[in-house]
Order: structure tokens, then C-alpha cells, then sequence
């Protein structure tokens, strides 16, 4: 004889349609990019190579706390061990409603990449000068991801050299402007 009410058999009980399955939830699935954080010191230390997107192993205290858009990159870098990627030194802080299991704020955290991938990365940062460095943490569809490049260090001459490239462009743009405005 069985127990009288609600048995688990895969489907759940609804009030006005009977019964419905977990693929038939109407969940509004997260759609386009989320910005959380920028490394925006990254494009001025260093000349950018090439760009990868890789996901991230997360705890779901870290993903709550970025989806609060908390995080910082300034001191995060990427290294390849025993043909993995990891992530380290990105200060994600800790979720402010968390318990006891809250994560550590600054943790290696796994990347998720294809093994060509891997390898490619692997390759480059055995060449002398090239690190791995994260330009950008977002949500791409509600995954955690995170913008990695592989790039060379700059010298000081070369960021002064830049600085002067991108203050004469300005200039030139405004003297632009104001003689088009002149000539109106």
C-alpha cells in the first residue's frame, strides 16, 4: 500500500495544469554580455598579442558575488600546469550573505579551454617576455567568463611613447573639429 500524497517521479505537481516536467519551466534564460570587472591597466603595461575567452570553474558564492558586479583583476595573471589553465590572484570578495562555506576571496580557480587551446597558450608563454594576463570578467549568457590575452611587457619608453601617439591624435582630432566648426 502506497503513502497517501505527493511521490517524487520526476514531475512536479501544478495546481492548474496538472503536472509539469523541469524542461517545461518557462525560466527567462540570461541573454547578451555583462561586464563585471576590466583590467584597464592591462592595455597600458602591456602590448596585446592575441585574445582567448575561456570559462571558469566557480563556487556559487562567487558567482552570487559577481553577479553583484564585484571583482578586481589588477594583480590577476593565467599560468599553464600539468596541461590546465588557472586562473590566480583575481580578488573576487567574499558573498556578503554567505555562510559558513563562503569562498576564499583570492584562489586559483580553474579556466575552461579546448586542449588546442592549451597547448597554443602553453607554446607562447614558453617563448621569453609573453604572460597571460585577464583583460575583462563578464557573463556571456549567464557562464562566468573571462578575457584572457597573451602579452609582452612594456618598457617604460615604449608607454610614454604610446601616451605621446595617443595625445597627438587627440590634438589633431580637436583641431579637426574646430575647423570643421569654423567652417560652418
Amino acid at each position: 500500500m502506497r503513502a497517501r500524497g505527493w511521490a517524487y517521479t520526476g514531475r512536479l505537481p501544478h495546481a492548474r495544469f496538472g503536472t509539469l516536467s523541469h524542461q517545461e519551466f518557462n525560466v527567462p534564460k540570461e541573454s547578451g554580455q555583462k561586464v563585471v570587472a576590466t583590467n584597464r591597466k592591462a592595455r597600458h603595461d602591456y602590448t596585446i598579442e592575441s585574445t582567448y575567452e575561456a570559462g571558469m570553474v566557480l563556487n556559487g558564492t562567487e558567482v552570487k558575488s559577481l553577479r553583484m558586479g564585484r571583482a578586481s583583476l589588477v594583480d590577476g595573471y593565467a599560468f599553464i600546469e600539468n596541461g590546465e589553465a588557472w586562473l590566480d590572484a583575481v580578488h573576487i570578495p567574499e558573498y556578503t550573505q554567505g555562510t559558513w562555506n563562503n569562498h576564499t576571496p583570492r584562489r586559483k580557480r580553474k579556466l575552461l579551454l579546448h586542449k588546442e587551446q592549451i597547448l597554443k597558450l602553453h607554446n607562447k608563454t614558453k617563448e621569453g617576455g609573453y604572460t597571460l594576463i585577464p583583460l575583462q570578467l563578464y557573463f556571456s549568457d549567464g557562464r562566468a567568463k573571462v578575457e584572457l590575452a597573451v602579452a609582452k611587457g612594456k618598457r617604460e619608453y615604449d608607454k610614454r611613447q604610446t601616451l605621446r601617439e595617443r595625445q597627438d591624435k587627440r590634438e589633431s582630432d580637436r583641431a579637426m573639429s574646430a575647423r570643421r566648426n569654423l567652417g560652418d
